[in-house]
């Protein structure tokens, strides 16, 4: 009898875990296509961060900043393929999560720990990145569009770019987002090529200096540890990938590996596409007088870069709602096997605005667009896309030592840590000299 009662008890809590993960954002759905991995990846990963890549080549100069470049290109390729080998490395498991990953890997509350913190920073800080990204782009949009206008802070942009997330987040899942995150690749591409046209249609710049931008020592070695994070910031996919992943159907016959790796691939044919013109062309063309962001560097003609400006603002609402789709989750997850609320459309609908009001404030109150992304990119992408998906390789498949797998691996955690040691220190000082002129809420 108490056999039965337990078998009863299992069968019944199996049935509500199920319909929990049935309403959960990561695995409420399993039928996407391998291309919808293809443009989710294209979405999370060439964002608001390709627009800096001349800046940050201004920093870090044409030897140095085109080997970043291809080394970064490189490096987080490898290890967006161990992720997507890891997901479905247990028989009859799937890791859905990044942190699930972590758990397995480090153990249930280290793996907590070590990767909870992280991919936090990254998701909400490139959603308070992407609110100042929005506004700024509404902004120039308005301040050319109407070039004898009033002035309208950068405050009132911001808002209105919040109030299209505000809708848009209580979309249920990752496989609602498809024609929003497809939306948003076309976009990337469109004003990475518009970038890079525009640039070659303007031509060098008359006097054009490829030397530092700053003229004394602190200010060039900061300014190349800002540029670090810049790049680190462009390469921030991984943090979304197992998530993705979740959505694509899985048999033992078929893993979804298969489909997974063929969508990134194409993804990284255009994050190449997209990269390395705008970066090297812009540069090229504005010397170190090139802007934080390339298409304020680039005032004609003035309707193209109205257009421009546009597919931004159209491509990083996408973009939100990808980075921000892991941290409903997670916000979900607690509410709902935590504290034990009631799944329910009210529930979903408190916290998903609460979370965008959140970012909305943050986005207002520190605009500081350039120092934002060296600091994200230093201080929590690095890890997460450069390095923790190795020392996970390394602790779950412990390659043989000294053997090329092992060394591979080992260089990208060195190049990495380097990574986060070294950048966030650069953008912070960009971001304290900002905040001496800054006023809020101007």
């Amino acid at each position: 009898m108490g056999t039965q009662g337990n078998d009863s008890n299992n069968v019944e809590t199996l049935a509500k875990q199920k319909e929990i993960d049935d309403w959960l954002p990561i695995t409420s759905s399993r039928n996407a296509k391998w291309w919808s991995s293809t443009f989710h990846n294209v979405t999370a990963m060439v964002g608001a961060g390709v627009l800096s890549l001349p800046y940050a080549m201004a920093h870090l100069g044409w030897g140095p900043g085109v080997v970043i470049l291809i080394l970064s290109w490189i490096i987080t390729l490898y290890t967006l393929w161990q992720m997507v080998e890891m997901h479905e490395m247990v028989p009859g498991k799937r890791f859905d999560r990044y942190h699930e990953l972590g758990q397995y890997a480090f153990g249930e509350k280290l793996g907590l720990y070590i990767v909870v913190p992280q991919q936090l920073v990254v998701e909400v800080g490139v959603d308070i990145v992407y609110m100042v990204t929005g506004g700024k782009s509404l902004q120039k949009i308005y301040n050319l569009a109407q070039p004898n206008g009033k002035y309208i802070k950068t405050t009132y942009f911001i808002m209105i770019f919040a109030s299209a997330q505000f809708v848009l987040a209580h979309l249920p899942n990752f496989n609602s987002i498809s024609m929003v995150s497809l939306a948003a690749a076309v976009m990337s591409l469109s004003y990475s090529i518009i970038a890079s046209g525009a640039s070659i249609s303007k031509g060098v710049e008359h006097n054009v200096d490829y030397g530092p931008p700053s003229s004394t020592t602190p200010g060039k070695v900061f300014g190349f540890l800002t540029a670090l994070g810049d790049v680190a910031f462009a390469y921030a996919g991984h943090n979304v990938v197992l998530e993705i992943q979740a959505t694509l159907p899985s048999t033992p016959e078929k893993p979804s590996k298969g489909p997974m790796w063929k969508g990134v691939v194409f993804a990284y044919i255009v994050v190449a596409l997209c990269y390395f013109p705008v970066a090297l062309i812009g540069y090229w063309v504005f010397g170190n007088k090139v802007k934080d962001n390339i298409l304020i560097s680039l005032e004609k003609p003035t309707w193209l870069i109205i257009v421009a400006n546009a597919f931004v603002v159209v491509h990083v609402i996408g973009s939100y709602q990808l980075y921000a789709m892991p941290v409903f989750d997670m916000i979900e997850t607690v509410l709902v096997k935590k504290l034990h609320f009631k799944p329910s459309g009210m529930l979903r609908f408190v916290s998903r605005n609460t979370y965008v009001a959140f970012t909305m404030f943050v986005g207002i109150t520190f605009p500081f667009f350039g120092g934002l992304l060296g600091f994200f990119g230093g201080f929590a992408f690095a890890p997460t896309t450069y390095f923790l998906p190795c020392v996970m390789w390394l602790a779950i498949y412990k390659p043989r030592r000294f053997s090329l797998s092992w060394y591979a691996n080992w260089i990208c955690i060195v190049l990495g840590v380097l990574l986060v040691v070294l950048a966030p220190i650069g953008a912070l000082r960009s971001i304290i000299i900002s905040a001496k002129t800054y006023k809020f809420y101007s």
